[in-house]
């Protein structure tokens, strides 16, 4: 089967209509009754009916008890690999000339040996626990709602699995975007009073950078980039648990038990994560600038052959003597009038950012991103599957033993 048919399979429905039904039918001899649990017949035709009778089975827990287990494994993940999301962001919002972080290692150790753990590399670590908790509870909920209602509607499972991740990360958003901006802004700021590293921020701690970037930027600052992490984070999550669920199915088809142990846990919530932080990579720098970067002010009669090195601010606020998203290293100095990325789509932020730095600019930080999106997620999902199995356990033990 060439690649191209197999990917076109993920998206069309193996299942024959007749077969959602079928199973009730047979019901009435007590030796077929017998076999309907976890034994799948291993002939070639019957292996996807195997599996939608596998996950026919799959016991569908309180949707508030999949929104706390994905709640807390979410949050631990993040707060887990934050010292590594802080790498990434340096390397992508970095608007130094040469670029002062390259590789992942050298940069990790530079930052902790200049700035040190809590300042540098979990600098911006409070809003982001403010937005990770509410926002993976969200997610859970809308996903399992989205989900259990597509394939109960008999949409194939894939789709419903894509279209779950979509929709839940949408109505995440909304709680995690704010946060998401001074959590940004803090790890590219550092320690307050950086010497090592300007990033044209300067923080006193979480609640100054909220109260700074309100009344200095108006209160929809705290949306920036909220297109550009929509474009980022929708086709994500989406990915994600597609490749997740996906796996999951496979992992069961091959143990032949809904219990397909530790290993192949961490593996399948591993991989997907990762796959779909690679090839979600350019939208997240995209977004990184929109968030990170400060325009100066429009110059006034500053003559065309020489353009503004520096402003100086006029309300105070620290501004970077160039955007930091329109320029690569060998690049001339923008023209008066220039695109900038935070009125600009994001497709011409794509276009920017390829036009100025290449490929290589759209996948700044990939190897961060890569390894933080791989361990994020599995933390996140192998959590979530173990909180799901503990409160179930819970509940058959307060069932057996009432009061």
């Amino acid at each position: 089967m060439s690649l191209t048919s197999r990917v076109f399979s993920l998206f069309t429905s193996t299942e024959k209509p007749a077969d959602t039904t079928s199973p009730a039918v047979p019901s009435a001899n007590t030796h077929d009754a017998a076999h309907t649990a976890p034994i799948r017949t291993s002939t070639d035709t019957d292996v996807h009916n195997g599996l939608a009778d596998l996950e026919e089975e799959e016991p569908r827990p309180p949707y508030l008890h999949a929104m706390l287990a994905g709640g807390i494994g979410g949050t631990c993940g993040d707060m887990l690999m934050h010292s590594l999301d802080t790498v990434k962001t340096r390397q992508q919002g970095d608007p130094h000339i040469p670029p002062r972080y390259t590789s992942m290692t050298s940069s990790y150790a530079t930052i902790y040996r200049q700035e040190g753990l809590l300042r540098g590399l979990y600098g911006g670590v409070t809003p982001a626990l403010m937005g990770s908790f509410p926002g993976t509870l969200i997610f859970f909920g809308v996903y399992e709602f989205t989900k259990r209602k597509m394939l109960d509607a008999g949409i194939n499972a894939n789709v419903a699995y894509l279209s779950g991740g979509f929709f839940a990360d949408l109505a995440a958003s909304v709680v995690y975007v704010p946060s998401e901006v001074a959590k940004t802004r803090l790890q590219l700021q550092g320690r307050y009073n950086n010497p090592y590293f300007k990033s044209g921020y300067n923080y006193r701690s979480t609640a100054d950078a909220f109260r700074t970037i309100v009344r200095q930027e108006g209160f929809s600052a705290l949306f920036y980039g909220y297109k550009a992490t929509i474009y980022r984070d929708l086709p994500f999550s989406a990915l994600q648990f597609a490749f997740y669920e996906q796996e999951q199915r496979l992992a069961k088809e091959w143990v032949g038990s809904r219990d397909i142990g530790l290993g192949l846990e961490i593996f399948t919530a591993v991989t997907a994560g990762g796959m779909a932080g690679v090839l979600t990579c350019p939208m997240d720098v995209v977004k990184t600038r929109v968030q990170t970067q400060q325009n100066p002010p429009e110059p006034t009669a500053a003559p065309a052959h020489k353009p503004s090195v520096e402003q100086k601010p006029k309300s105070g606020m620290q501004t970077q003597s160039r955007s930091i998203s329109t320029r690569a290293p060998a690049a001339s100095p923008a023209p008066p009038g220039a695109l900038r990325l935070d009125n600009s789509s994001f497709f011409t932020g794509l276009k920017m950012i390829y036009k100025t730095e290449g490929i290589a600019g759209w996948f700044r930080g990939v190897g961060p991103r890569g390894v933080w999106t791989s361990i994020q997620s599995g933390t996140m999902l192998v959590m979530y599957q173990y909180l799901l199995k503990q409160f179930e356990a819970f509940s058959e033990a307060d069932d057996t033993n009432p009061l």
